[in-house]
């Protein structure tokens, strides 16, 4: 919800840095560059050939669910959206991997793929016949990528500074220069010929540069620290109204994760790492947190949503519990289905198989390289739980229609009755 220009987690993530300790499998080896960027001309997703095979997709027919159907329906409505069409320049790296022709009736097949197989077996032998699957080279050039969690918080806040509500998020300011495809930040336009680096955390917020773009106020630096990691925020006014907030915009500082800043400083042990940490120790000592917050030198901005569209990625369309996935925009082509082979937090201390269809509608501030992905887990304190947990190394494949059926699956007509979506809605997940 991770630029999400037209919104939210952008997607930095605090929980970049909240690993859990000693779950299996262990976490990453500290030598592993999950920000390894890619060199010059290199495509991030590698075709696998005739005779590699595919990753076993049974866990992830067995796990599909209406949150999958949900996120489908989403990244459909965003490709039927004709500023879509502008996110598949035909330039480097996409082409090679997929037109926007092809990625929009990848959708549409992938649905009805879904719709008529009656088992694990058909519908992999379908997806075989009809797709091709693309594995991510990863930081490694072996399909790593490290898999984080964020969430969509909700906080107690108010339009206007009073006692108890000290600290603002802003507004996007009009300088703030971004590229109008990625969302990547450019810099700070300070004159009609010259765009120059942002200034750093502490310096944007002291110095009033910002002032009179206040657009919420909370309690806490820590809470409003929170909002900005995540990118989205649903919102109870001091008058008892509903607020939804969402991201529009980051400034071109360097990332650096509270959590990984507090846990190196020795404030936190590595055991112990998680959100609950960082809030009791910010109870305990606000003054220090504060100054590690200081160190993220990645500003980010907001704007009002309304609360059908919360919370929107940066695709502008809604996230999906667990289906929606937040890469770097930069690297790997939107809205498409994804496979995602890697372990998932749970509400305990244990890890679990996370072996599941999702769809690619996110990116976020910390989101960086081929390395990094970045998984939804939902709304509200629970969801925070699994996103503070979430810290795995894995795999990441896309997977995109042959140009041979392209053809048989166009989208619908844009005047056409949408058709109904197939599965009755459950309830929540547990939490």
């Amino acid at each position: 919800m991770h630029g999400r220009i037209h919104h939210t987690s952008i997607l930095a993530t605090l929980t970049l840095a909240l690993l859990s300790g000693c779950e299996t499998p262990p976490p990453p080896a500290p030598t592993a560059d999950f920000a390894r960027p890619l060199g010059p001309g290199e495509c991030a997703l590698r075709k696998l050939g005739p005779e590699e095979p595919w990753p076993d997709l049974t866990k992830a027919w067995d796990g599909r669910d209406a949150y999958l159907t949900e996120a489908l329906m989403q990244s459909q409505k965003w490709f039927e959206a004709p500023s879509s069409r502008t996110r598949f320049p035909q330039m480097f790296p996409f082409p090679d991997v997929a037109t926007w022709d092809q990625a929009s009736a990848s959708i549409m097949a992938f649905q009805q793929v879904l719709t008529d197989s009656g088992n694990a077996d058909a519908f992999t032998a379908a997806l075989k016949q009809m797709f091709d699957c693309y594995q991510t080279k990863g930081w490694n050039g072996k399909g790593g990528v490290l898999f984080t969690g964020y969430f969509a918080p909700e906080f107690r806040a108010s339009l206007t500074r009073q006692p108890g509500f000290d600290f603002p998020v802003y507004r996007r300011p009009k300088e703030l220069e971004t590229d109008p495809v990625t969302g990547k930040a450019l810099g700070r336009r300070v004159s009609e010929s010259s765009v120059e680096p942002w200034p750093n955390r502490a310096e944007i917020e002291s110095s009033g540069m910002l002032k009179g773009l206040e657009l919420a106020w909370f309690p806490t630096a820590l809470d409003a620290y929170i909002v900005q990691i995540n990118g989205s925020a649903k919102l109870t006014l001091t008058d008892g109204r509903i607020l939804f907030i969402g991201y529009a915009g980051a400034t071109d500082g360097e990332y650096v994760g509270l959590g990984t800043s507090l846990m190196k400083a020795g404030l936190i042990p590595e055991d112990q790492l998680s959100l609950t940490a960082v809030r009791r120790l910010y109870e305990k000592d606000p003054t220090t947190v504060e100054r590690y917050i200081n160190m993220n030198n990645r500003f980010v901005f907001f704007q009002e949503y309304d609360g059908k569209t919360w919370p929107a990625g940066s695709l502008g369309v809604k996230v999906t519990d667990q289906a929606s996935l937040a890469t770097d925009k930069s690297v790997y082509p939107p809205g498409g289905v994804t496979f995602v082979d890697t372990m998932g937090a749970t509400y305990g201390s244990s890890k679990t198989v996370f072996k599941r269809f999702m769809l690619d509608q996110d990116t976020g501030g910390a989101i960086r390289a081929p390395g990094r992905a970045d998984i939804f887990m939902g709304i509200g304190p629970s969801a925070e739980i699994l996103a503070g947990g979430q810290y795995a190394e894995g795999t990441l494949y896309y997977f995109f229609l042959k140009p041979d059926y392209v053809s048989q699956f166009p989208l619908p007509a844009r005047d056409a009755p949408k058709a109904p979506a197939t599965g009755k809605k459950p309830a929540r997940r547990a939490q």
